[in-house]
């Protein structure tokens, strides 16, 4: 079929569509990493016999996701984000299906094979938040790219309070209840692929391609030269960036403000477990002894990382407005900013030992990684040339997967060495650096033009 026009393209239009599209799908999609995190510990721990195993979905689903974020970059560079998106999407729900299979086998290989194919669903929700801003105007990128990580909170919500009425649907299809979430995560990363499949076309970033091209061969005609094709490869990806100040901005950002995120985060249950097993929470919270601590615990923990979620995700519309209007570069100092602040709330001297001040320092974390990711990403998006894009994107999403993990990993080593106090400060300590890095580019950008990298 031939190629319309680039010029007979309304890529505003296109945009609008793209946008409406992705976030849709992002609704659908999230419903099948959000079973994952809230059912894969208890399937682990059901098939393997052993609670020593009760991480190794979300580790291997987190891995597979880092791993995975570069070749489906790259299948977006050769085919479109169409291709890329519904190939991630495709086989989630591939692994949704394992799954289930694994509960009804008994197999708990099949079960990491399943959680591994959903952390390429993980790469995917990742990598369509850069198919918003494929044809973005720079005014609006940052909005555009916060709703559709905005999109991804209905499903990740909506996933762990899927466990009950999934478990009538799984007892009525003849399967484990355990499973029955799984069913609407099949069904889901179903229709977000068909919807990604009907809706982007024209492919945006293809159309972005032919747009710029059409301006390169306006370039050539004036005396410049044809920009030549980016090779893809994680050196290559890295090379791009360090040819942009901004781009290495924007990716530390990114990259840190997830690994803070992740390390203290994760480690936080354990820290209200702790509190409310010493009666801090019960004493704080109006509760006498004759409460049950074990009960006590489950509701703080599962309320502070409910409300830390929705500090992650529901305002970043908010975050998106920020970059746009405030600039790129200002919300990444506020963006540390929040995460210093987080730290210095929840643990430094100031309420480790208070239940409710450390919840809100998860929430202020929340919020600080939204401002840092939403506009890193929109900076970085903007800071290399088009035919890098896609590959510094890949890149991007697998660094920022490896500092979870790595986050993850070594905050319990940390915890155990020096307590919670001493891993949040020393991730204070790191926001710190990034802060003032940030400020500093801040402060050169001011003295000179540049309205939309802040």
């Amino acid at each position: 079929m031939a190629l319309t026009s680039p010029a007979a393209v309304d890529s505003a239009a296109v945009q609008r569509r793209t946008v409406q599209f992705l976030a849709a799908a992002q609704l659908l999609s999230g419903v099948g990493n959000g079973a994952a995190l809230s059912i894969g510990s208890l399937l682990a721990v059901q098939l393997s016999g052993s609670s020593a195993w009760a991480g190794s979905v979300t580790t291997i689903l987190t891995l597979a996701g880092a791993v995975s974020a570069l070749p489906l970059a790259g299948l977006a560079e050769r085919r479109g984000r169409r291709v890329g998106l519904v190939t991630g999407l495709v086989s989630a729900m591939v692994g949704a299906i394992l799954v289930i299979v694994s509960a009804a086998t008994g197999v708990f290989a099949v079960l990491l094979l399943g959680g591994a194919l959903l952390g390429l669903g993980t790469a995917a929700n990742l990598q369509a938040r850069f198919a918003a801003v494929d044809l973005a105007a720079p005014e609006s990128r940052g909005r555009s790219l916060a709703t559709v990580v905005w999109a991804i909170t209905v499903g990740a919500v909506a996933g762990p309070n899927l466990i009950q009425p999934g478990a009538v649907v799984g007892s009525a299809l003849g399967l484990p209840a355990i499973v029955g979430p799984f069913v609407f995560s099949v069904a889901g990363l179903l229709l977000a692929a068909a919807l990604l499949m009907i809706g982007l076309r024209p492919d945006p970033l293809l159309l972005a391609r032919r747009l710029a091209e059409a301006d390169d061969d306006a370039g050539i005609l004036a005396g410049k030269a044809a920009p030549g094709r980016a090779r893809r490869s994680l050196r290559e990806g890295l090379r791009a960036v360090r040819s942009s100040p901004h781009a290495m901005l924007a990716l530390a950002s990114v990259i840190a403000a997830h690994g803070i995120m992740v390390a203290v985060m994760s480690m936080t249950p354990l820290h209200l477990q702790e509190l409310v097993s010493n009666g801090a929470a019960g004493a704080h919270m109006g509760h006498g002894d004759s409460h049950d601590m074990g009960t006590d615990a489950l509701v703080i923990i599962g309320f502070t990382i409910s409300l830390h979620i929705a500090g992650m995700f529901a305002l970043s519309p908010v975050m998106g407005w920020l970059t746009d209007r405030a600039g790129r570069i200002p919300t990444i100092v506020l963006g540390f900013f929040l995460l210093a602040v987080a730290v210095a709330v929840a643990v430094a001297g100031f309420g480790q030992q208070d239940p409710a001040l450390v919840t809100t320092g998860l929430v202020v974390l929340g919020l600080g990684w939204s401002a840092a990711t939403i506009s890193g990403s929109t900076l970085l998006a903007e800071s290399v040339e088009q035919r890098q894009r896609v590959l510094v994107q890949g890149v991007s999403d697998t660094l920022m997967g490896a500092a979870g993990a790595l986050g993850g990993g070594l905050s319990g080593v940390v915890l155990s060495w020096v307590g919670y106090q001493g891993l949040n400060m020393a991730s204070g300590a790191f926001a710190f650096v990034i802060l003032a890095v940030a400020a500093s580019a801040w402060l050169s950008s001011a003295r000179g033009p540049s309205p939309v990298s802040g």
